[in-house]
């Protein structure tokens, strides 16, 4: 069976889960061919390894309070802080709370096109 993802036009709500949080599990919102849309629920005390993704992506921190780690900096993400990352950046993070992310990803990369005369 195939995961639902929003439609175009579709209106997800992305408001807090509050009293839902934790129970609540990460959910891709919008996957297409160059963008997908995660929320990323993390209970206190988990960490997601450093890793890399090959294009740029933002992270806006719904609820809850994270660490992340972009080589040896470390950044708090609380709620309403928003955080722009280059493709290929290795990062991780620790929710220091129960908390939710809103994460958008670029999955095509920037080619350069040549101009040409018309």
């Amino acid at each position: 069976m195939a995961i639902a993802h929003a439609k175009p036009g579709e209106v997800v709500n992305v408001r807090p889960l509050a009293g839902r949080l934790a129970t609540a599990r990460s959910e891709t919102l919008v996957k297409t061919h160059s963008l997908e849309v995660i929320r990323v629920v993390l209970p206190a005390g988990k960490e997601i390894a450093r890793h890399d993704v090959p294009g740029e992506i933002t992270v806006q921190c719904l609820e809850g309070n994270v660490e992340f780690r972009i080589a040896d900096a470390k950044r708090e993400l609380a709620v309403g802080d928003f955080l722009y990352l280059e493709g290929a950046d290795e990062h991780s993070l620790r929710a220091n709370v129960d908390s939710s992310l809103l994460v958008t990803i670029l999955l095509e990369h920037k080619c350069s096109t040549a101009k040409h005369d018309v």
